[in-house]
């Protein structure tokens, strides 16, 4: 992988993180129902991916690095709890 392909990469997570900074309104639970992934999994990748490049970056320092701030903090501000809908559209995708 060339310098400049690792630079856009890291450009492009930098977006995304951005995009999903700016709508927080977006539930995980709306990302996993859509996507199969969400802000936590992408904190789960971060710390593996630093693992696998001989680093540590723990769960929870990559929750702050996705989320821009700790979870916990988060979670008070902006998560919402689950619709029975929401709830019913995750099992059902959970169930394929």
């Amino acid at each position: 992988m060339s310098d400049k392909q690792t630079a856009i990469e890291a450009a492009v997570f930098r977006r995304l993180l951005k995009h999903l900074d700016d709508n927080k309104d977006v539930q995980n639970i709306d990302l996993m129902i859509l996507a199969n992934f969400c802000r936590n999994c992408l904190a789960k990748w971060y710390s593996a991916a630093a693992a696998e490049e001989g680093d540590s970056v723990d769960y929870e320092a990559a929750r702050e690095i996705v989320y821009g701030m700790p979870y916990s903090e988060w979670k008070d501000h902006y998560q919402q709890e689950a619709t029975p809908e929401q709830l019913a559209a995750f099992e059902a995708r959970n169930a394929k």
